[in-house]
């Protein structure tokens, strides 16, 4: 299960897809939200695949899972801001459960891939 390259990496292609998913969603998002929670939602979102990216790049398991557990700290903020857009009706139940649903399977993966790093420290 060794991986090249971190773009091989399933859970940070489902990151990747769900990040893409969270910038088209905040482009409907009042003008004045722009800068406020639009761009925490994009930040948030985004760090989640740096995060396994640049750990993939690090030399021990340790350091890597490092990096993995501050990914899964940017998906539960990313729900976090999810849940400020509803409640300012910014978005549906609907759209709110489905980001909730992609969430948890990106925090599903990660934590598999984090299972698999640890298991291999010695």
């Amino acid at each position: 299960m060794g991986y090249g390259t971190f773009e091989e990496l399933e859970v940070w292609k489902k990151a990747r897809e769900l990040k893409n998913e969270i910038f088209d969603l905040v482009q409907v998002f009042p003008t004045d939200e722009k800068y406020r929670l639009a761009d925490q939602l994009i930040r948030s979102s985004r760090s989640v695949t740096s995060q396994i990216s640049e750990g993939h790049g690090r030399m021990t398991y340790p350091d890597r899972i490092k990096y993995c557990v501050q990914a899964r700290g940017s998906l539960t903020e990313t729900l976090n801001h999810l849940i400020d857009a509803f409640d300012c009706g910014y978005i549906t139940d609907d759209q709110l459960q489905y980001f909730t649903a992609k969430l948890k399977e990106v925090q599903r993966l990660l934590n598999g891939y984090i299972n698999w790093l640890s298991s291999k420290i010695k």
